[in-house]
């Protein structure tokens, strides 16, 4: 892991003099720097590096976000060359240095910290330099940023940092976001598949961690299912408020240098390029570049997930406690031994790293949520953050979801459950209600209470009712059930008929 020496290091060896060949010269307004010939990013990468070193967590590390950069690219470039704006000759090499770079390389090239100043111009830089270079070394110039394809000229042309970061920001978001629904859909199948084998192991509910109704062991894990399921839906539906894009807006929204039929072609590329056939530019461009609610509502709606996680690894945390002082209901995976100290001992590690993770996620959100309200006048120059906080909870729900699933949830295990413990709780009495009344239950609760003994043998003793209606009424079925007593009384008359 890099830590800030390791960073300040590369960044003196990046700027230490050397003769030719090793460095190579490149200017910008501010003056001329030298920069290793073997790099394929150019001037404006170099002072970000040198200037951002913060959280340590270069572009490259999000190689999605890299890509969906590189598909904007080649977009604009189709349509500045079909228009006549971009050299055939030029473009086709961009075009080829663009998918090269979708293919997956050059992502060590990517070396600008994801925590930057500037709207995210530095990362906009640092793709149009390397896509530049490696356009140049095909046309077979000397590797370099400058020329004669350059990276402002040629790479950005009709475009503007606040229109192609936001929009790729978008499509890598989506791509996550699909990434993050199929993991979820495998988590899903597996609580079901829990559903259906654990369907007849009754149990104790609780409310407020008190004795309660009885339920099945397998509906406790179908309500988990049914509030992630309500996640996916909601994830798959914020999918389709990020397919807006503004492509075209140019610095604020005006489309300033951007010719008129420009943004009709660079969408017409841009679906074609990302596969993402909905992709619509916005009505209201100058909008959509100043305002970043659409991450705010699709980092809400992984905050919602990973509420919703934690409570579900919270509850396992719970049926599992003991084996011997706690509910013991159910047995996890064992996945490491629990004490360097305590022999024997095998904590819940899994469902508490996914509760951490949920923990992490409502954080990332809080961020997102802050930076898009800060955003000032015609741009929000905290995009970055939204971006690094954003894809830091999808990388983190992503793999969280997959071991959840893979090393808890399939190997769950049932324990202590099952009718004898139902009968033991005086919680039972509740199902007698709608037959003796509330006063009378009360009563022989207040008797199991002071006695310990078990409700259904009080009712019989003090012939209340006789076993076989009380078995009725306390039947699993009859317990976890709707309507099921009035079916099975139903089907008792028609039998003594």
């Amino acid at each position: 892991m890099r830590n800030r020496e390791d960073y300040r290091l590369e960044c003196v060896v990046i700027n230490m003099s050397s003769d030719e060949p090793g460095f190579r010269e490149e200017s910008d307004l501010l003056g001329t720097r030298r920069i290793p010939v073997t790099a394929y990013w150019g001037i404006q990468t170099l002072r970000a590096h040198e200037n951002f070193g913060v959280s340590l967590v270069q572009l490259k590390n999000y190689p999605m976000l890299v890509q969906a950069m590189a598909m904007v690219k080649k977009a604009c470039a189709q349509a500045n060359r079909d228009l006549g704006h971009l050299a055939e000759e030029y473009a086709d090499v961009i075009i080829r240095a663009c998918e090269e770079i979708i293919d997956g390389k050059l992502m060590d090239q990517f070396i600008v910290d994801m925590m930057q100043g500037g709207a995210g111009t530095s990362t906009n830089m640092c793709v149009n330099e390397v896509i530049a270079s490696r356009a140049n070394e095909i046309l077979g110039e000397p590797r370099n940023s400058m020329g004669p394809v350059s990276a402002n000229d040629s790479v950005n042309m009709s475009q503007s940092t606040n229109d192609v970061y936001p929009t790729a920001i978008k499509i890598a978001t989506i791509f996550g976001l699909r990434e993050l629904s199929s993991r979820l859909e495998n988590l899903i199948s597996a609580l079901d598949e829990k559903a259906t084998e654990f369907k007849d192991l009754l149990k104790l509910g609780r409310t407020e961690m008190q004795d309660a109704v009885p339920i099945t062991l397998g509906q406790e894990f179908s309500a988990w299912s049914g509030a992630l399921k309500r996640d996916l839906t909601r994830i798959q539906s914020a999918i389709d408020v990020l397919e807006t894009h503004n492509i075209g807006a140019t610095a604020i929204g005006t489309s300033l240098n951007a010719d008129p039929e420009y943004i009709e072609l660079a969408e017409n590329y841009l679906r074609e390029v990302t596969g993402l056939k909905d992709l619509t530019t916005a009505e209201n461009l100058i909008d959509d570049t100043q305002n970043a609610d659409e991450f705010t509502h699709a980092s809400g709606l992984l905050r919602v997930l990973a509420t919703n996680l934690g409570k579900i690894a919270g509850d396992l945390i719970l049926l599992s406690s003991g084996p011997t002082g706690g509910l013991n209901e159910i047995t996890l995976p064992p996945v490491q031994p629990g004490s360097s100290i305590m022999p024997g001992k095998v904590n819940p590690v899994i469902p508490e790293m996914v509760t951490q993770v949920a923990f992490q996620v409502i954080g990332h959100d809080l961020v997102i949520s802050m930076a898009a309200q800060s955003g000032q006048l015609e741009l929000n120059a905290f995009e970055p953050v939204i971006a690094y906080n954003f894809f830091q909870a999808l990388k983190v729900l992503k793999n969280a979801i997959l071991i959840f699933d893979e090393k808890c949830i399939k190997g769950i295990t049932p324990r202590k459950v099952g009718l004898d413990v139902v009968h033991k709780s005086v919680g039972l009495v509740t199902a007698l209600n709608p037959v003796i009344g509330y006063k009378a239950a009360s009563r022989v609760a207040k008797i199991a209470l002071d006695t310990g003994r078990p409700i259904r043998d009080i009712i019989l003793e003090e012939g209340i009712l006789d076993a076989e209606w009380l078995d009725l009424i306390l039947s699993p079925e009859r317990m976890t059930k709707a309507g099921a007593l009035e079916q099975k009384r139903d089907s008792t008359r028609r039998d003594d008929d």
